[in-house]
Protein backbone atom coordinates (compact mmCIF):
# COMPACT_ATOMS: atom_id res chain seq x y z
CA UNK A 1 0.00 0.00 0.00
CA UNK A 2 2.79 2.40 0.95
CA UNK A 3 4.68 1.66 -2.31
CA UNK A 4 1.48 2.24 -4.34
CA UNK A 5 1.09 5.71 -2.79
CA UNK A 6 4.74 6.48 -3.54
CA UNK A 7 4.30 5.30 -7.12
CA UNK A 8 1.22 7.50 -7.58
CA UNK A 9 3.12 10.48 -6.13
CA UNK A 10 6.03 9.83 -8.48
CA UNK A 11 3.77 9.59 -11.55
CA UNK A 12 1.92 12.77 -10.49
CA UNK A 13 5.25 14.57 -10.15
CA UNK A 14 6.32 13.40 -13.62
CA UNK A 15 3.09 14.71 -15.12
CA UNK A 16 3.30 18.03 -13.26
CA UNK A 17 6.78 18.93 -14.54
CA UNK A 18 5.84 19.25 -18.26
CA UNK A 19 2.71 21.21 -17.32
CA UNK A 20 4.76 23.62 -15.22
CA UNK A 21 7.30 23.98 -18.01
CA UNK A 22 4.51 24.73 -20.55
CA UNK A 23 3.59 28.03 -18.84
CA UNK A 24 5.63 30.88 -20.22
CA UNK A 25 6.79 33.75 -17.99
CA UNK A 26 4.68 36.91 -18.10
CA UNK A 27 5.58 39.18 -21.01
CA UNK A 28 7.37 36.51 -23.05
CA UNK A 29 6.67 36.53 -26.79
CA UNK A 30 8.17 33.16 -27.66
CA UNK A 31 10.16 30.15 -26.58
CA UNK A 32 13.52 29.24 -28.08
CA UNK A 33 14.52 25.68 -28.98
CA UNK A 34 17.01 25.57 -26.12
CA UNK A 35 14.18 26.18 -23.60
CA UNK A 36 14.77 29.89 -22.90
CA UNK A 37 12.08 32.53 -23.42
CA UNK A 38 12.29 35.77 -25.38
CA UNK A 39 10.55 39.12 -24.98
CA UNK A 40 11.52 40.53 -28.39
CA UNK A 41 8.56 41.95 -30.36
CA UNK A 42 9.63 40.52 -33.74
CA UNK A 43 9.98 36.81 -34.46
CA UNK A 44 12.85 37.47 -36.86
CA UNK A 45 16.10 37.08 -34.94
CA UNK A 46 14.30 36.57 -31.62
CA UNK A 47 16.16 33.39 -30.69
CA UNK A 48 19.45 34.05 -32.48
CA UNK A 49 22.10 32.10 -30.61
CA UNK A 50 19.47 29.89 -28.97
CA UNK A 51 18.96 27.38 -31.81
CA UNK A 52 15.93 29.23 -33.28
CA UNK A 53 12.29 29.74 -32.32
CA UNK A 54 10.37 26.73 -31.00
CA UNK A 55 7.01 28.44 -30.32
CA UNK A 56 5.84 32.00 -30.97
CA UNK A 57 3.23 33.40 -28.59
CA UNK A 58 2.89 36.99 -29.82
CA UNK A 59 0.53 37.91 -32.62
CA UNK A 60 2.21 38.84 -35.87
CA UNK A 61 2.62 42.61 -36.32
CA UNK A 62 0.66 44.38 -39.08
CA UNK A 63 2.58 45.32 -42.21
CA UNK A 64 2.52 49.04 -41.33
CA UNK A 65 4.03 48.55 -37.87
CA UNK A 66 7.72 49.50 -37.59
CA UNK A 67 10.14 46.65 -37.11
CA UNK A 68 12.69 46.58 -34.29
CA UNK A 69 15.43 46.99 -36.90
CA UNK A 70 14.08 50.49 -37.64
CA UNK A 71 14.47 51.56 -34.01
CA UNK A 72 17.18 54.15 -33.30
CA UNK A 73 20.52 52.75 -32.25
CA UNK A 74 20.67 54.98 -29.18
CA UNK A 75 17.72 53.19 -27.57
CA UNK A 76 18.44 51.24 -24.41
CA UNK A 77 18.87 47.55 -25.03
CA UNK A 78 16.73 45.05 -23.16
CA UNK A 79 17.69 41.43 -22.63
CA UNK A 80 16.33 39.16 -25.35
CA UNK A 81 15.82 36.07 -23.21
CA UNK A 82 14.39 35.24 -19.85
CA UNK A 83 15.80 32.23 -17.96
CA UNK A 84 13.76 29.05 -18.07
CA UNK A 85 11.63 28.63 -14.95
CA UNK A 86 12.51 25.65 -12.78
CA UNK A 87 9.58 23.55 -11.63
CA UNK A 88 9.35 23.04 -7.90
CA UNK A 89 8.84 19.47 -6.73
CA UNK A 90 5.40 18.59 -5.50
CA UNK A 91 1.90 19.35 -6.70
CA UNK A 92 1.36 22.29 -9.00
CA UNK A 93 -0.53 25.32 -7.67
CA UNK A 94 -3.88 26.07 -9.30
CA UNK A 95 -3.91 29.19 -11.48
CA UNK A 96 -5.31 32.29 -9.84
CA UNK A 97 -7.26 35.18 -11.34
CA UNK A 98 -4.04 37.24 -11.46
CA UNK A 99 -2.13 34.51 -13.35
CA UNK A 100 -1.54 35.45 -16.99
CA UNK A 101 -3.04 33.13 -19.56
CA UNK A 102 -1.05 32.82 -22.76
CA UNK A 103 -2.94 31.67 -25.82
CA UNK A 104 -0.98 29.41 -28.12
CA UNK A 105 -1.52 30.53 -31.73
CA UNK A 106 -2.32 28.02 -34.41
CA UNK A 107 0.60 27.65 -36.78
CA UNK A 108 -0.24 28.71 -40.32
CA UNK A 109 1.30 27.51 -43.56
CA UNK A 110 4.84 28.71 -44.13
CA UNK A 111 6.12 29.69 -47.53
CA UNK A 112 9.19 27.77 -48.59
CA UNK A 113 12.24 30.05 -48.71
CA UNK A 114 13.78 30.55 -52.11
CA UNK A 115 17.18 28.85 -52.09
CA UNK A 116 20.06 31.18 -52.88
CA UNK A 117 22.98 29.77 -54.85
CA UNK A 118 25.92 29.55 -52.47
CA UNK A 119 28.63 28.78 -54.99
CA UNK A 120 29.37 29.44 -58.66
CA UNK A 121 28.53 25.84 -59.57
CA UNK A 122 25.17 26.12 -57.75
CA UNK A 123 24.49 29.33 -59.67
CA UNK A 124 25.38 27.59 -62.93
CA UNK A 125 23.11 24.67 -62.09
CA UNK A 126 20.22 27.14 -61.59
CA UNK A 127 20.95 28.93 -64.90
CA UNK A 128 18.98 27.66 -67.91
CA UNK A 129 21.00 25.93 -70.60
CA UNK A 130 21.46 27.62 -74.00
CA UNK A 131 19.43 26.14 -76.85
CA UNK A 132 21.21 23.61 -79.07
CA UNK A 133 24.03 21.27 -78.25
CA UNK A 134 23.72 17.65 -77.27
CA UNK A 135 25.83 14.49 -77.15
CA UNK A 136 28.99 14.80 -79.25
CA UNK A 137 29.04 18.61 -78.90
CA UNK A 138 31.00 20.76 -76.43
CA UNK A 139 30.29 24.28 -75.14
CA UNK A 140 33.24 26.60 -75.64
CA UNK A 141 33.62 29.71 -73.49
CA UNK A 142 35.55 32.24 -75.62
CA UNK A 143 36.56 34.48 -72.69
CA UNK A 144 38.44 31.67 -70.90
CA UNK A 145 39.10 29.48 -73.99
CA UNK A 146 37.77 26.46 -72.05
CA UNK A 147 35.33 23.92 -73.42
CA UNK A 148 32.77 22.03 -71.31
CA UNK A 149 31.55 18.50 -72.03
CA UNK A 150 27.91 17.47 -72.51
CA UNK A 151 26.28 16.93 -69.11
CA UNK A 152 28.82 18.95 -67.10
CA UNK A 153 27.86 21.81 -64.75
CA UNK A 154 28.73 24.69 -67.09
CA UNK A 155 27.64 23.04 -70.38
CA UNK A 156 25.67 25.75 -72.22
CA UNK A 157 25.49 27.94 -69.09
CA UNK A 158 28.35 30.44 -69.27
CA UNK A 159 27.61 34.06 -70.19
CA UNK A 160 29.08 33.76 -73.70
CA UNK A 161 29.81 30.68 -75.75
CA UNK A 162 28.86 28.40 -78.58
CA UNK A 163 28.40 24.71 -79.34
CA UNK A 164 30.85 22.85 -81.59
CA UNK A 165 32.56 19.48 -81.84
CA UNK A 166 35.44 18.71 -79.51
CA UNK A 167 37.80 18.41 -82.49
CA UNK A 168 36.86 21.94 -83.68
CA UNK A 169 37.29 23.33 -80.12
CA UNK A 170 40.80 21.83 -79.89
CA UNK A 171 41.61 23.22 -83.36
CA UNK A 172 40.70 26.71 -82.07
CA UNK A 173 43.17 26.22 -79.20
CA UNK A 174 40.61 25.63 -76.44
CA UNK A 175 41.45 23.30 -73.56
CA UNK A 176 39.07 21.02 -71.64
CA UNK A 177 37.54 22.05 -68.31
CA UNK A 178 39.83 20.85 -65.46
CA UNK A 179 42.03 19.17 -68.06
CA UNK A 180 39.52 16.34 -68.63
CA UNK A 181 38.69 15.83 -72.33
CA UNK A 182 35.21 14.58 -73.25
CA UNK A 183 36.48 11.69 -75.39
CA UNK A 184 39.57 9.59 -74.90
Amino acid sequence: MNSAIRLMGFVTGLLAVPMAMAQAPAGSTGQCKDGTYTTVASKQGACRGHQGVKEWYAATAPASAPTPAAAPTSAAKTPATVPTPVAAPGPMAAPTAASPKVATPTPGPLAAPTPKPSSPSAKAAATPQAAGGGPGMVWINPSSNVYHCYGSTYYGKTKDGSYMSEVDAKAKGAHPDHGKPCTK
